[in-house]
């Protein structure tokens, strides 16, 4: 788990300035909050506005992150107000919330800013609960929200928008689907039924904490397709929490709502949750347990046992999740698995012709976007391939098999980025064999997505030309792109009997 978060590689600096940009922009948030003289609970209330109108809103490019960052008030603040009314109303409320959490999830249907505005009003949701929200206060806390959305915005957009150099990259889609075939259709279905039962057992342990059950049922829904990616996830954030309540125990507890150590380590927190969490969601949810126990220190209220109820209500939300995927309309790992490869290796057909129409002279031709997109599908496939991969998987041959699928992906990628780089040089000359390779490039991948036999893998191999020390750097990484592909004809080709996910 160290080894993630600390040797992942982290192109161009991406995630250290992602996670840099979040801490000043929720620091100012915060002490804007605090400048107008708002409350504590309004504070706290601003500054989980800003945290996750800076982490979930991914849209694909700036403008349209701006305007659905706009639009964020209009999903949060009527649910804030409807949790609020409904504080002193707890079967209306319930149902409240579980409505709120399927239709947060069925948004995720129109791409990043439905994921968005679902998790925006979830956790507007959930916020009213952890700081026990009355209408009295929404009209301070709805002008924190609104103050602090304006001071990360400022940040994000203005002071340090980091986004403009980068290349545009638009968020990959689950496979598509209509009525229950649809994955956020099912998934809205298992999530609603997942928080009913944390809901219904997180009530029997605590009637005053038991959102933290919900809760945890929502977030290990977030960023999954598969039962396998969802039981993965469940099990990381059990792991993390239990992690984090150890740190709490030996640093919340002794602090006691301490001012200025609890900011610092309320600050190192929040860059811990936006700096490992594209690599390990383990690390990610202990930073946000860390967070917890010092908010709840600032409140007053947090004790030994309020960290074991923590640990009990998150394992009945990772519980409820598991449940529901596995028992309600399960998705399987190997449909999505299949999917998210089929989409990488039509990404590497994009990058080799994109390359050649630039090595063959083209200005428009630009490479650079689709290796972007390549990572962020790369990134995908490893979600998928969790379940397997994971260290207490018992399927040793399909391990082995998914560990080499990721390696020989990640030799693609590899190749592809050093192609795309050689291609960006206005120096790089055309060359004949450039354009012959990028086709023999095109053309395995084209095999390698029609035909799934044992036949298929001698055509795939018998299209890989000898690359005996090429003078040219962009030939090498052509037929490094060529062998693996060719080699992965092997474990993605297999007998229906033994495929590569279940």
């Amino acid at each position: 788990m160290l080894k993630r978060v600390f040797v992942a590689p982290d192109p161009g600096r991406v995630r250290l300035r992602f996670a840099g940009r979040a801490v000043i922009g929720i620091a100012l948030a915060v002490a804007l909050c605090g400048l107008v003289g708002h409350s504590l609970v309004a504070a706290i209330t601003g500054g989980l506005a800003a945290l996750l109108a800076l982490f979930t809103v991914t849209d694909a490019t700036i403008r349209q992150q701006a305007v659905t960052t706009a639009l964020l008030p209009a999903a949060g603040l009527p649910v804030l107000a409807v949790a609020a009314v409904l504080h002193d109303q707890p079967v209306a409320r319930d149902l409240a919330f579980l409505a709120v959490m399927g239709a947060g999830v069925y948004a995720r249907r129109w791409g990043p800013r439905g994921h968005s505005l679902g998790v925006f009003a979830f956790m507007t949701f959930f916020a009213a609960q952890f700081l026990h929200t009355v209408p009295g206060q929404l009209p301070e806390l709805y002008a924190a929200v609104l103050l602090s959305l304006c001071a990360s915005s400022t940040v994000r957009f203005g002071a340090w928008c980091y986004e403009r150099r980068l290349p545009v990259v638009a968020a990959p889609a689950p496979p598509e689907g209509r009525g229950l075939a649809r994955i956020t259709t099912r998934q809205a279905v298992q999530a609603t039924l997942g928080g009913a039962f944390a809901l219904g057992l997180g009530q029997v342990l605590s009637d005053q904490r038991w959102y933290w059950a919900v809760g945890a049922t929502w977030w290990v829904f977030v960023n999954t397709t598969s039962r396998g990616e969802t039981l993965v996830r469940g099990f990381r954030r059990v792991l993390g929490t239990v992690i984090g309540i150890v740190a709490g125990f030996l640093v919340a507890i002794p602090l006691d709502g301490a001012g200025v150590p609890t900011a610092a380590l309320v600050a190192v927190s929040v860059f811990g949750i936006f700096y490992t969490a594209a690599v390990s969601y383990s690390w990610m949810m202990f930073f946000v347990t860390v967070m917890v126990g010092m908010l709840y220190g600032v409140l007053g209220v947090l004790d030994a046992s309020l960290l074991w109820l923590r640990v009990a209500e998150t394992a009945v939300g990772a519980l409820g999740a598991v449940l529901a995927v596995l028992l309600v309309l399960p998705v399987t790992t190997h449909a999505i698995t299949d999917a998210w490869i089929r989409k990488a290796l039509r990404c590497v057909h994009a990058c080799a012709a994109e390359a050649a129409e630039r090595l063959a002279g083209s200005l428009t031709a630009d490479p650079a976007p689709r290796v972007a997109e390549l990572d962020v599908l790369l990134g995908r496939v490893r979600l998928s391939l969790a379940p397997l991969v994971h260290p207490l998987s018992p399927l040793k041959a399909r391990k082995a098999r998914a560990r080499q699928v990721l390696a020989l992906l990640d030799d693609c990628v590899r190749e592809v980025r050093g192609l795309a780089s050689i291609a960006a040089d206005p120096a790089a000359s055309h060359d004949a064999r450039l354009s012959a390779a990028c086709s023999r490039v095109e053309s395995t991948v084209e095999e390698l997505l029609r035909q799934e036999s044992r036949q298929a893998r001698g055509a795939v191999r018998a299209g890989v030309q000898p690359a005996a020390a090429p003078d040219h750097p962009a030939l090498a990484h052509l037929h490094g792109l060529e062998r693996a592909l060719a080699d992965l004809a092997t474990p993605l080709h297999s007998p229906p009997q033994a495929p590569i996910a279940a």
